[in-house]
């Protein structure tokens, strides 16, 4: 037998004339537009056919929005009288596609093709249409039904409809038409090429697994039954029918799941299969039925709530159009389904058995974060990225990682020497810094400072606030040094907001920048003998939430970084922390790397959000948890002025390995 296939390429249309050629004697016509010749090999690699066997696939140049098809005169007439069966399965299933290109494929694509059908004097047409052509039905929609579809203002509902109704009233050739129910991967390997229907919801699915353990009980939406099919069952369906010995002219198929689910059984089936939370509680979406459309529309007028609404959506690869389908009402009689697949062994698989299959697929080869490019390189290659106290410590560390990923990476620091010797580094490694002398405490330095780098580079992409100063003295060792207050101050928080402030005017009118500042895990956890410290970088906290708010709708971000305890000169006074668990400089600057990638609000370390939780719950607790810790520790010798080995118990020693980064 000769068969011609639209759609040959698509997801159910590959596996079809798979199936197809598997028949003895069979040949396979099918459509590819201009072209497309270099989609062949791998066609027909996945057909099976090598050498003289690919003489059994023979595309056919043509345009499904063209007039019969868009095959040539000569290609009509060599095809004419020769072909048994049109299968047609080009069509746009995607529910966010335009109506324009829905119409002019779905709709106008079918009607070319039932002109080539007749053209050609085919002998049978298999038109696979969708139980969309039922729209919205309140009810059962049995195989018969077709003009009492109902709830068709959906483009997508609409043109599915209209193109069945071409292939029923304009189609001069004998015709079977086929509802596929929503189509997912293949039920023995998951396989599937695009997120759709289901699919939509695995994202969301996968950040509840992130962030709650699975033991916890969730809260899932509770709706309307859908219909699910793995593509297996729907090419099984198509070939057994296509060929059976009984009459099946002007007959409906609905080839469906005959149990269905609803949209909360849907939504717990995956999520056990993704390991996430148990859907314990499931919230009725018909009981937001009761809000008055105008209330709707009202919402939806002010601009905060479309943005929310927006940036959630889209955050989880929800098409605009998803919620309109939670409370499906439409059901799907399949008993000439049944009829015609008795004795033949094809039955729809429980969706409970294979869902892992298609959600371990997913979060291999469709998961959107899998096609996003989180490396270093493709964040900051060729763009410029500031880096205050670069020349030692975090700031250096950080500098290497932005110069070897392809970024101007500009250093600043108050050394002339210190730079040159980062320089020299990087040259030695191949690439290179471009150093500034400056003072970050110095407010005219700053300005000065700011003004050349926006002569020289037109600005920023990326600012890595870094440079700070770090004392570490007991409140009641400081009566007469309010000095160390003041130039901790200077240089942590004023001198932070001029640079930042200078270069924000640049990023604004860009639409574009990443400012991260670099805090402390004390602004989390009160460490007691840093408060100079701590409250300058308290106040760079609380200006950057402010700022961050600002800014939000102008394409300039920040991320803040509560940094636990590093190896670094800034802490080499203290001999105390040369047995203490600290981070190495090259573990701090993949932190500052990861900011720039993710851009997050926050990076911080759990022991860090736990002393946060810790004092915002229990604060009389907090502080005495901190005090036993603050009469532990000794001051510094350099806070004492004193020479010597610091001397700590078994119980402070206990204490800075378990408290790994926090300062005392």
């Amino acid at each position: 037998m000769q068969y011609f296939v639209t759609g040959a390429t698509g997801f159910i249309g590959k596996r079809l004339v798979k199936a197809l050629l598997a028949r003895r004697g069979a040949k396979v016509h099918f459509l590819v537009r201009a072209g497309s010749e270099s989609k062949l090999a791998a066609l027909y690699e996945y057909w099976g056919l090598s050498g003289s066997g690919k003489a059994r696939a023979v595309p056919v140049t043509g345009d499904l929005t063209a007039k019969k098809l868009g095959v040539v005169a000569d290609a009509l007439k060599a095809l004419k009288g020769q072909i048994d069966a049109v299968y047609h399965l080009a069509a746009v299933y995607d529910l966010g596609a335009d109506a324009e290109s829905q119409v002019q494929v779905n709709v106008e694509g079918t009607r070319n093709m039932v002109e080539f059908a007749k053209a050609i004097d085919a002998g049978h047409v298999h038109h696979v249409s969708s139980i969309a052509a039922a729209g919205l039905y309140e009810g059962v929609f049995r195989e018969d039904m077709f003009d009492e579809a109902e709830g068709l203002d959906h483009p997508y509902f609409m043109t599915k409809h209209e193109s069945e109704k071409i292939v029923r009233k304009e189609c001069k050739v004998p015709w079977t038409v086929y509802r596929p129910a929503l189509v997912v991967g293949d039920s023995k390997t998951g396989e599937m090429d695009k997120i759709d229907g289901p699919y939509y919801f695995f994202k969301l699915i996968q950040r509840m697994r992130q962030i709650l353990p699975p033991w916890m009980p969730s809260v899932g939406i509770e709706g309307g039954r859908i219909n699910i099919v793995p593509v297996d069952f729907v090419v099984a369906c198509l070939d057994h029918i296509s060929h059976d010995k009984h009459n099946h002219t002007g007959k409906c198929y609905h080839l469906v799941d005959p149990k269905g689910y609803r949209v909360g059984d849907v939504l717990d089936i995956f999520s056990k299969a993704a390991h996430a939370p148990k859907m314990n509680l499931f919230v009725n979406a018909a009981l937001l039925g009761f809000i008055p459309k105008s209330v709707k529309k009202g919402m939806m007028a002010l601009a905060p709530v479309r943005r929310i609404r927006n940036a959630v959506m889209k955050d989880l690869g929800l098409p605009d159009d998803m919620f309109t389908f939670i409370n499906f009402p439409t059901r799907y009689d399949r008993r000439e389904l049944d009829a015609v697949l008795k004795g033949s062994g094809i039955e729809c698989p429980d969706l409970r058995d294979y869902a892992w299959l298609l959600w371990d697929y997913w979060e291999r080869h469709l998961d959107p974060d899998l096609f996003i490019d989180r490396s270093l390189k493709g964040t900051v290659g060729g763009k410029v990225v500031l880096v205050t106290g670069g020349s030692s410590g975090i700031g250096l560390a950080a500098a290497h990682k932005f110069a070897e990923a392809g970024a101007t990476t500009i250093i600043c620091g108050r050394d002339q020497d210190k730079l040159d010797e980062a320089c020299a580094e990087a040259k030695a490694k191949g690439y290179s810094f471009v150093a500034y002398s400056a003072d970050i405490a110095d407010m005219a330095d700053c300005d000065r400072f700011i003004q050349q780098l926006i002569a020289d580079h037109g600005g920023v992409d990326f600012l890595i606030n870094n440079a700070g100063r770090s004392i570490r003295r007991a409140i009641e060792s400081s009566y007469d040094r309010f000095h160390d207050f003041e130039r901790t101050m200077q240089l942590n928080y004023f001198g932070c907001l001029r640079v930042t402030m200078g270069l924000l005017p640049g990023m604004a009118a860009r639409k574009k920048g990443h400012v991260v500042n670099i805090s402390s895990i004390g602004v989390l956890t009160n460490a007691p003998r840093f408060s100079a410290y701590v409250a300058s970088k308290a106040a760079l906290d609380a200006w950057t939430r402010c700022a961050s708010s600002e800014f939000a709708d102008q394409g300039v971000t920040f991320t803040t970084i509560n940094m636990p305890l590093v190896r670094t000169p800034m802490i080499a006074p203290t001999k105390i922390y040369n047995n203490v668990p600290t981070l190495s400089p090259e573990e701090a600057a993949d932190m500052i790397a990861q900011a720039c990638i993710a851009k997050p609000v926050r990076i911080a370390t759990r022991l860090g959000i736990f002393g946060e939780v810790l004092h915002a719950l229990v604060p009389r607790i907090a502080q005495i948890t901190m005090n036993t810790t603050f009469r532990m520790f000794p001051d510094s010798d350099a806070a004492k002025g004193e020479k010597g080995k610091p001397q700590l118990s078994a119980e402070a020693v206990a204490v800075q390995a378990l408290m790994r980064g926090i300062h005392f």
